[in-house]
């Protein structure tokens, strides 16, 4: 990665895959918090695409343990391929989300960009939530609860040939952090599966920066560092406008250093904000703590680090 990417901020407006309405209002959310002059103020070229267009969300009960699947297909189809044209050009995309089911069109696109240009993958997936369901374990149908599992290859066949490979990642390639939310079912799951996670209960005992260390580690400069953060990877109580809060995660602090060490890296070449909720949000402050640990995303310090 250059050391000043220009970016492209692409907006996709939808609640599709969730359980409550107001995540389709998330890009505006994070623009009216000045994402785009934050970012320009460390110097960086910033372009915003604007919003995709996608389906409406007809709010409908799940068919055959999916809520909305076509629809939930069409947005993320839309999303790999804008995400997709950014990375060809070079540039570095950020989706503003719009609920987390869009994951899978992202990251099933910079995995594309990666066998392309034959690059390693390094996905970091912050979040209170595994999303390692599947139609038989979820207990609500949102797909949202499913783009982890999709990615693997254990979904439908629509969504999982999204970007022409199946599986389009790797278990090995992903390190969650934060978790601190996982379904019966998806427990098991997780575990079968190999998934490398640090949940809340690592991070308190070793502390964010070990778990930050070891999620890291071995990334050289062959390797595309992707960053997927749910807002409701924070503490609700910095971040009450998401829809699926649950106490106990990461402080402020815990997260600026989260961020911190991710852009001490230099690696990172892709990144999602994903689950505001501003109809849940109290005045735009969790957009406004997002687009604050963004800059940090992007080398913001309090000082020049040796």
């Amino acid at each position: 990665m250059n050391a000043q990417p220009a970016i492209s901020i692409i907006g996709a407006p939808t609640d599709i895959g969730a359980g409550d309405r107001g995540a389709s209002m998330g890009p505006e959310a994070l623009r009216v918090a000045n994402i785009v002059t934050t970012l320009e103020g460390q110097g960086l070229e910033v372009i915003d695409r604007g919003n995709l267009s996608g389906p409406a969300n007809p709010w409908q009960p799940p068919v055959d343990g999916y809520r909305h699947l076509t629809e939930v297909v069409t947005w993320n189809r839309l999303v790999h391929e804008a995400v997709h044209a950014e990375l060809v050009q070079g540039r570095f995309p950020i989706l503003l989300g719009g609920d987390h089911c869009l994951g899978l069109g992202s990251i099933s696109a910079v995995a594309r960009h990666c066998r392309e240009a034959k690059k390693k993958l390094r996905i970091l997936w912050l979040d209170a939530h595994a999303d390692f369901n599947t139609n038989i374990l979820t207990p609500s149908g949102n797909l949202h609860g499913m783009p982890v599992a999709c990615l693997c290859g254990k979904g439908p066949k629509e969504l999982v040939e999204i970007g022409g490979h199946v599986p389009a990642i790797s278990p090995k390639w992903i390190r969650q952090i934060g978790i601190r939310s996982v379904d019966a079912g998806e427990k098991r799951f997780v575990h079968e599966m190999d998934l490398e996670v640090f949940d809340m209960r690592y991070i308190d005992e070793m502390g964010m920066r070990h778990a930050m260390e070891l999620a890291l580690a071995t990334l050289d400069v062959n390797t595309h560092l992707h960053v997927s953060f749910d807002v409701d990877f924070l503490d609700p109580d910095y971040a009450p406008g998401v829809g699926t809060t649950v106490m106990g995660g990461p402080t402020y602090r815990e997260a600026q250093l989260c961020m911190e060490m991710i852009a001490d890296t230099g690696r990172m070449g892709s990144l999602d904000v994903m689950e505001l909720n501003p109809a849940l949000d109290v005045r735009n402050r969790t957009a406004e703590v997002a687009v604050d640990l963004i800059g940090s995303l992007f080398g913001k310090s309090t000082l020049m680090r040796k």
